[in-house]
Order: C-alpha cells, then structure tokens, then sequence
C-alpha cells in the first residue's frame, strides 16, 4: 500500500531571529505496521552548528544541548537556504565540502551505533558568513530605531504601552501589524523568543520596541515588541542538587525559599573578589552607580546584565541581553569575562545573585539565567538584597535599545 507521509517541521538555522518553516515530502511503499513502527523509532532531527568537521563527519552542538556526530555519507541530499528562506523549495544543491564549521545544519537522520552517533538522510545547511550578515543588518536596525525599559502600563484598548526608561516615558503604539515575541522557558536569546501577544505584557515587563520613533524619541510605532518577565534574587543558598539541576535560596530581599532551576542555558559565574570589594564599597558609600537605585522591585535599577558568555545569545552578543552603564564599567560585559562555574561546584552557603525568568508571576519556583557567585561582599554590604541584574537591553541580532 502506498503511503505518503508529508512532514512539516519549524526550523531555525540561524543564530538570529529567522524561523524557517519547511516542507518535505517522504514516499514509502511498505505495509502500514512496518511503516509505524519504523516511524515510531525514527530519531528526531538533530538541528545545531557545526563543531568540527572529520572526513565525511560532523560534529554538531545540537539546539537542544548534546553535541553528536552524524555522519554524512557519499550520495545524501545536501542542500543550501538562504538566510530569510521560509521554504525549502528555494533551496540550492551543496555538497559537503561546502560546509564549514560555524555553520548551521539541520539533518534528518537514522540512528548510529550509539545515543549521540547518527547517519544523515538530507542535510539542509545554512552558511555562518550569512548568519552574521543577517545579525549585523538587525543589530543596526535595533540600535538606529529601538527602545526599551520597563513596562509602567498596559492599555489593551487602544494598544498602548508606557515605558519606563530612567528618568523618561515612553509611548509604545501597536497595531495589528506589530510582532510580539516573548522570552520564555529558561533562555534570553532573541532566537529562542517565542511568539507572543499584547495580553501577556504586564506592568515590571522588561521590554523592547522596534519602529519608526517620533522626533523627541518618546514615542514609537512599533513594528516588533519583544518582552519578559525577569526576577532578581540574592542570598545564601541553602542546598543545591546537581542532579536535579536545582537551587534552593532565602531570597533576602523576600525572605521567601526559592526553588531555581539551572539548566544547560543557564550562565553560572564568579566575581572577581577585587571586583567584588570594589561593588561593596560603593554601595557602602551610597554611591548611586552601585544600585543604580537600590530596587527591589523600583524602576531605576542599574542597567545591568549577564545572559551568557560572549558570542551567540550571551551578554554583549548576537541574541542576547546586554547591560549598559552600570556601576564601574559594563557589568554586562564584565560578566561575560568572569570565569565560569559549574552547578555542582556551588556549595550551601555560598552567597549568589541570581536573574531568573519568572514563568508564572509570584511562584515560588523560577528559571535561572545568570547565576553570579563570589557575591558575598556585596550582599554584606546589601543585607535587603543585591544589585539588580536584570535591568536588561536587547543586544546582538534583534537587541540594543537606542535609549
């Protein structure tokens, strides 16, 4: 019996905000109980960037986290898509010698020897020299014509929104026409927003606007709103699982026991002591660079940040959040040279600051971004409660708010 199975799938091959959705077409010809079980053990495709490249192999650091070899052998379909292509029918013929480490692949594949070893059915590939094309022509475009602050009101009639950015207010307008993306999940990468709506917004959103501005800049017709709910926590960590990638915290500034979790997308780093001391000390001196404002929970806070390391999604980088002015430099950026911590090298009472992705408003349970270690002379100098670390503007592809 003839069977033709028509597979959809959502792909995104870019390191930017390009979701591409493609079309292929299988035909089978096998009996129905072989063909669904085939379809049942099929693995699903593995989409990601490629690694390293030996003989007809490739390493790929997957989206979803695992890095695997799938090996690509002599006669498999390879084709190329232009960055912006929503059909893989304008697709181009490649080859393998075509492709080259940084770019992008997505593969359909059948399973190898082992959980991480697959063979490649079809590869469609994008070129990193495209993707970085792309991201510098969006990063323009959102520092010529963006803003960003935080949301002091909502009005769904009329499809206003006020922002709070410092000392100014600003009018977003949107219309039918307006794409909203929210951050989700346990990710700020602008890639990862998922499409959204003018009814998610609530006030203490941070949020970021694309569009024509007036001449004062206060307000803009917005083409693209992407927003999200963050939450900044400090304090002694009470007991930490590894396995379970969770933190236990009491929250200073709450007094609340937290549950956060840490994922693979989570940045976990360490201050610098010296640094570390020297936040201490203008805090202590009531300096106003320090704090920024000495929220919680006002607008004002220090504009700072840490997504993730340099590069892809992470502070300073394509698809990320990125800080600015905060106290003593760019403490986004200072994050993204601090060294790196991994969850099982945190101890019970080890003093953190933590931005989490707060996924449903009051819980008690939050998703880690930055987890920032080596804190304890700023949360003695701060008893209530750290620096704000999520006073967040987009930056790399899709961010850097022009305010």
């Amino acid at each position: 019996m003839a069977q033709v199975t028509n597979l959809r799938r959502l792909i995104k091959l870019a390191a930017g905000p390009v979701l591409l959705l493609t079309t292929v077409a299988f035909c089978v010809s096998v009996r129905p109980a072989i063909l669904h079980a085939q379809a049942a053990a099929a693995p699903a495709p593995q989409r990601g960037t490629v690694k390293a490249i030996a003989g007809t192999s490739l390493t790929v650091a997957t989206d979803a986290g695992p890095t695997v070899t799938i090996a690509v052998p002599e006669g498999v379909k390879i084709s190329a898509l232009a960055v912006g292509s929503t059909d893989l029918k304008t697709a181009t013929p490649s080859q393998f010698s075509d492709i080259a480490v940084g770019d992008r692949v997505l593969a359909s594949v059948k399973a190898g020897d082992t959980p991480t070893n697959f063979t490649a059915r079809q590869v469609v590939l994008m070129k990193s020299a495209d993707i970085a094309k792309m991201q510098a022509d969006q990063q323009a475009e959102w520092k010529a014509n963006g803003v960003g602050g935080i949301v002091s009101a909502v009005d769904p009639a009329s499809g206003t929104i006020t922002l709070a950015s410092g000392t100014k207010k600003i009018t977003i307008e949107t219309s039918g026409k307006t794409s909203f993306k929210r951050f989700a999940g346990d990710s700020v990468k602008y890639q990862d927003a998922k499409p959204g709506t003018l009814a998610q917004i609530q006030p203490k959103d941070q949020l970021q606007a694309r569009g024509t501005k007036s001449a004062d800049g206060l307000t803009v017709q917005a083409a693209e709103v992407v927003s999200g709910s963050f939450k900044d926590l400090s304090g002694e960590i009470v007991s930490v699982d590894p396995a379970a990638g969770k933190i236990t915290l009491k929250d200073l500034a709450t007094k609340k026991t937290m549950t956060v979790d840490v994922t693979a997308k989570s940045d976990i780093r360490r201050m610098p002591p010296m640094l570390a001391q020297r936040f201490a000390a203008q805090a202590n001196g009531g300096a106003a660079g320090a704090r920024g404002g000495a929220r919680p929970g006002g607008p004002g806070g220090n504009e700072a940040a840490g997504a993730g390391p340099g590069g892809p999604g992470g502070a300073g980088g394509p698809g990320g959040f990125a800080g600015r002015r905060s106290a003593g430099g760019d403490l986004a950026q200072m994050i993204s040279q601090f060294p790196t911590e991994q969850l099982a090298d945190l101890q019970k009472n080890d003093a953190v600051m933590i931005v989490a992705i707060e996924p449903t408003p009051g819980s008690s349970e939050v998703s880690a971004v930055t987890v920032l270690t080596g804190v304890d002379p700023i949360l003695t100098a701060n008893p209530n409660g750290g620096m704000d670390l999520s006073r967040w503007s987009l930056g790399g592809e899709g961010g850097g708010g022009g305010e």
